[in-house]
């Protein structure tokens, strides 16, 4: 009999010895990689189709008004009575809520049906740090959406306040310069950042809570819509024909319950018989955020326990 032969073979194995980063790189790894899944990069064509037609139907509205601010000038546009920045967010709702149904689950279940989860909830990474890490970089991808057509709107006012183009015969737009309508709107600005705030804590935590309960992003994204729809229904109906419900049918309104933070935040909240009380209005805008984010980070609490 014959010893059996082995041989060895060098194949250039050495060990790591760069920096070891820990938590803080997975984390920012996690929020990156978020980002580039909510506008479709690194993936193919049809994937970066979808974020394009939201941020393109989420201007739009914004492109028509600053074009309108352009040719007759800020002060026509109060005479018309035409939406403002107090109004733009009301607006463009239903195109934020259609596309935090629909992109939000893009981050979660993908990683629960295929297995990745699993991977990503190894040390030193947590499940509080992957939660946290998705929800802000939904949250950051949806400011830019919620932000962009303000932005151009508040552009638009301004260089339309210096227009002074004829309108009709005999009748000019009244001069004026960007630096007056700053100058008088200026409370415009930090409103609508923190108006965005408080409609992108919304738009984020709804949708990755349902996305949590769920591997398929399809039932994710049909329960957010109808869980909107929905509440909005049933809420006009009980103010409508339940005289005895009053203001309060409007909690019933998880999305309407946001537009009126909107509204007390640029001072135009009538306290009247159709709207909560302000304090009201505000704790309940911060249960709505709160109890989703209890079931985001319960859910994935879960998977490490």
């Amino acid at each position: 009999m014959t010893a059996q032969e082995g041989q060895v073979f060098d194949l250039g194995y050495r060990r790591y010895e760069g920096p070891r980063e820990g938590r803080a790189r997975a984390r920012k790894a996690l929020f990156v990689n978020g980002v580039r899944t909510c506008f479709g990069l690194g993936r193919g064509a049809w994937a970066k189709v979808l974020p394009i037609l939201f941020l393109l139907a989420v201007m739009a509205p914004a492109a028509v008004l600053a074009a309108l601010a352009g040719l007759l000038g800020d002060t026509f546009m109060d005479v018309l009575d035409l939406p403002g920045p107090a109004d733009y967010y009301g607006i463009v709702w239903v195109i934020l809520m259609l596309f935090s149904a629909t992109i939000a689950p893009e981050l979660l279940c993908p990683d629960r049906r295929d297995g990745v989860i699993n991977l990503y909830l190894v040390r030193p990474l947590s499940a509080e740090d992957y939660v946290l890490s998705r929800w802000l970089s939904f949250f950051a991808v949806s400011l830019v959406f919620i932000y962009a057509g303000q932005a151009l709107l508040l552009t638009g006012l301004a260089l339309g306040a210096g227009s002074a183009t004829d309108i009709a015969p005999g009748i000019a737009s009244p001069a004026g310069s960007p630096t007056d309508y700053l100058r008088d709107n200026w409370l415009d600005i930090p409103r609508s950042l923190a108006s965005g705030l408080a409609i992108a804590a919304v738009t984020t935590t709804v949708p990755l809570a349902a996305a949590s309960l769920t591997t398929r992003r399809a039932y994710a994204a049909l329960a957010v819509i109808a869980l909107f729809l929905t509440s909005l229904t049933v809420s006009g109906i009980l103010l409508g024909e339940v005289e005895q419900v009053g203001s309060w049918a409007r909690l019933i309104d998880f999305g309407g319950i946001t537009l009126q933070v909107n509204d007390l935040i640029f001072g135009q909240y009538d306290d009247g018989d159709s709207r909560l009380p302000p304090v009201v209005a505000v704790a309940w805008w911060a249960v709505v955020v709160a109890v989703p984010a209890f079931i985001l980070w319960w859910r994935y609490r879960r998977l490490v326990t």
